[in-house]
């Protein structure tokens, strides 16, 4: 019950809601009663029933008093009222027409009651995905180094929704179908405690077999969540990869993954389906077996004149006893939903309760620009208990333009990552102008950069808003000046729409050239003080390599900017060059110099690249 009271709070304000709901849940429950409790006059009127049972021809308006014989005395009494008023045949006019009445009334608030109930699962829906997507939004980095995609993707979609059917079908459980079954039993008790106390007994019974089918329903649907996680894992994978699948043959291979998963987790949902839908036949077959009962032991009584029901009083009776199984069948097949709201509740809390380790502190530095420097002070960083960076210092001038280089896992894609906070290091500090950034705050932090990746990471929109993206307010002249300083301009004037052109997912309409110049676009239209580009021309052919290579050029004008790379010949203006191998810092210079110093390593890799000095 834990986990459900916590899921609960994003039912918020949950009085709004539940007090309106329980109102019309009691006023359906009344009126359906009333369909039923005024069967009995109409059945003493066609069957003259008078007769036999005295105690029908009250004609004296009954002393009031907190009892059932009171209200039973008053039924009889207006019954008779009605009968002498109008004649049988008006009165049978009457008690059709307020039984017609009572059942649209009840059918009413059954709807308005299934309304309020429809309204609370969609706030509860927004409230609850919205807080797990601003969680996912603000962890950091290496949470999701350790986390499969499909996984956050599911629990976002599915284990979300099926928390807010849970917390509705709770809420059936808890206010509904126990107020239909107390208004239902105290009028059952009222004319027969003999026989309702024997019909209880079967209760029990069934809610100990039932509980049995269902205890291992959130085991089960713990399971099916991780198998479809695991699908939605693979599924995003391969249609990101899709052309890597197509080009070595591996679609055979990539269909059975998929296919062993998605019988693992149909088997999974076909044994939850066995016990979910094994719960309602076992709850009708007491009921009706307790019905067949009832009329067998019941109406032995009535027969012979033992009981204290008269007939039509126990026609009713069984009538209004049938109705208690919609109910209990309801709260029978809630039990799974339930179940399986709470296995995927454990997740989504478990999602939510994940701390995050890269925040703000209180009363941060907000920082405005940055006016001398960024330092690396003796930063150590690991991954995993693997180092990756070992007291790494160095700093980067305001208005100059720093080169990482060096062999591939040296480190130099992390240094890039720790300056915008992506990463914290474990040792030693970063600092701006003196201030480290982890006293910064972070939104102030990364508005003073602007990132160029090797990758070119762009949405399914326009061209115009993939530029704009940096600054949503920018107007068409400035998105349009931006694109021409990344040398973008030509090619978005010639596709279909101009700069309203829709470039699909990740980009898939545009060229490797042509993405890379709007994500320099998107930066240049950002115009920070820094700029972190991460081999941003490695995977281009010649011909874009220059085109985007003259864009970096643009954008690095009168700026700060950190530039890894793994062709030399694109930093060899570089006002300092930092080399970078195993974790550590191993040389420092201009091209001219690293380049002349024989046994370095610079210089082996300008050997290699055939780069003169």
């Amino acid at each position: 019950m834990k986990i459900y009271f916590r899921l609960l709070q994003y039912a918020k304000p949950l009085e709004k809601f539940a007090i309106p709901y329980f109102l019309f849940s009691i006023l359906s429950t009344l009126f359906g009663l009333m369909n039923f409790t005024l069967l009995i006059p109409l059945l003493n009127i066609l069957f003259k029933q008078e007769a036999a049972d005295p105690t029908l021809l009250i004609r004296t308006a009954p002393t009031f008093a907190f009892s059932g014989d009171y209200v039973k005395n008053l039924f009889y009494y207006q019954s008779n009222m009605m009968v002498e008023t109008y004649g049988k045949m008006g009165a049978l006019y009457f008690v059709c027409a307020v039984i017609i009445v009572s059942v649209f009334l009840s059918n009413l608030f059954s709807y308005l009651s299934s309304r309020v109930m429809e309204n609370l699962r969609v706030h509860t829906l927004l409230n609850l995905r919205r807080a797990v997507f601003n969680k996912v939004m603000s962890l950091d980095m290496g949470f999701f180094s350790s986390q499969r995609k499909g996984d956050i993707m599911n629990i976002i979609t599915g284990d979300v929704g099926v928390i807010q059917a849970s917390i509705t079908s709770t809420l059936l459980v808890f206010f509904k179908d126990p107020i239909t079954l107390i208004g239902y039993f105290a009028v059952l008790f009222f004319y027969s405690t003999k026989l309702t106390l024997f019909t209880v007994l079967v209760i029990p019974l069934s809610g100990f077999i039932i509980s049995k089918i269902v205890k291992k329903l959130r085991e089960s649907a713990s399971e099916a969540q991780n198998s479809l996680g695991s699908m939605l894992s693979h599924l995003d994978e391969t249609l990101s990869g899709l052309r890597i699948v197509k080009a070595f043959n591996a679609i055979t291979l990539t269909q059975d993954k998929f296919h062993n998963e998605n019988i693992r987790y149909t088997k999974i949902i076909k044994s939850m389906a066995r016990r979910q839908e094994l719960a309602s036949p076992v709850s009708e077959f007491f009921g009706v077996s307790t019905v067949a009962w009832i009329v067998l032991y019941g109406g032995s009584l009535v027969l012979s004149n033992s009981s204290e029901l008269s007939a039509s009083t126990f026609v009713a009776y069984i009538l209004i006893f049938s109705q208690v199984l919609r109910p209990a069948k309801s709260i029978t097949n809630s039990f799974g939903t339930i179940q399986s709201g709470l296995a995927s509740g454990e997740k989504v809390l478990k999602l939510l309760d994940t701390p995050a380790t890269i925040v703000d502190k209180p009363n941060a530095i907000q920082l405005k620009t940055i006016e001398k420097e960024v330092a690396f002070n003796n930063v150590t960083f690991s991954y995993d208990q693997k180092i990756i960076l070992d007291q790494v210092s160095f700093t980067i001038p305001m208005g100059k333009t720093v080169a990482l280089v060096g062999p591939s896992g040296g480190g130099k894609s992390t240094i890039s990552d720790l300056i915008p906070r992506f990463y914290d290091p474990q040792a030693g500090s970063i600092t701006i102008d003196g201030v480290d950034i982890k006293d910064c705050g972070i939104a102030s932090l990364r508005d003073l950069m602007g990132i160029v990746n090797q990758e070119a990471i762009l949405f399914n929109d326009t061209i115009f808003n993939n530029i704009a993206f940096s600054r949503p307010n920018a107007t068409e002249q400035e998105v349009i000046q931006a694109a021409k300083v990344a040398n973008a301009h030509e090619f978005i004037c010639a596709t279909e729409n101009g700069y309203n052109t829709y470039i699909g997912d990740r980009g898939v309409k545009l060229s490797g050239g042509q993405k890379q110049r709007l994500s320099i676009a998107r930066a240049v239209l950002k115009n920070p003080p820094l700029m972190l580009l991460d081999e941003a021309t490695s995977a281009l052919d010649t011909e874009s390599e220059k085109l985007v290579q003259d864009a970096l050029n643009n954008l690095m004008k009168n700026r700060t900017s950190l530039v890894i790379a793994h062709r030399l010949s694109t930093i060899q203006d570089a006002d300092i060059i930092i080399v970078i191998q195993d974790g550590k810092v191993v040389e420092q210079g201009t091209h001219q110099d690293l380049s002349r110093k024989e046994g370095g390593l610079y210089n082996k890799l300008t050997n290699m690249q055939n780069i003169n000095s």
